[in-house]
């Protein structure tokens, strides 16, 4: 289960990464101004950076021992379960977009999975 949890984090954060630097506008949809700010795009272009970092080391720690994993796995649950609770309230204030609720379920899933192989790993 680890290795799957993180093969497919590191795909998604990928995914997320490479969207908010080359298509931030289209990737924004509903919260970017199709006439944003340079400034608010290059910010948008910043942010993903870190999600492509996450999806390397997610990416090499997949075929990791167990007892190596264990800073990596608490820093997903942490990273995805800040963002989970985000998307929580950004729903449940009605603030956030309507495709935040699919986002929200990708978040918790993720979150889960990680605590699942967290626990199963013994970390």
């Amino acid at each position: 289960m680890t290795k799957l949890t993180l093969t497919l984090s590191a795909l998604y954060l990928a995914l997320v990464g490479l969207a908010l630097m080359s298509f931030p506008i289209q990737f924004g949809r509903g919260a970017v101004p199709t006439d944003a700010a340079p400034e608010l795009l290059a910010l948008l272009r910043l942010l993903g950076g870190p999600f492509l970092g996450i999806a390397v080391l997610n990416w090499l720690s997949r075929n990791a021992e167990p007892s190596t994993l264990r800073n990596v796995m608490l820093a997903n649950i942490v990273g995805f379960g800040a963002v989970a609770a985000n998307d929580i309230w950004g729903v449940a204030s009605g603030e956030a977009r309507d495709i935040a609720k699919l986002f929200l379920i990708v978040h918790l899933l993720f979150t889960l999975a990680f605590v699942a192989a967290a626990r199963g790993g013994k970390f």
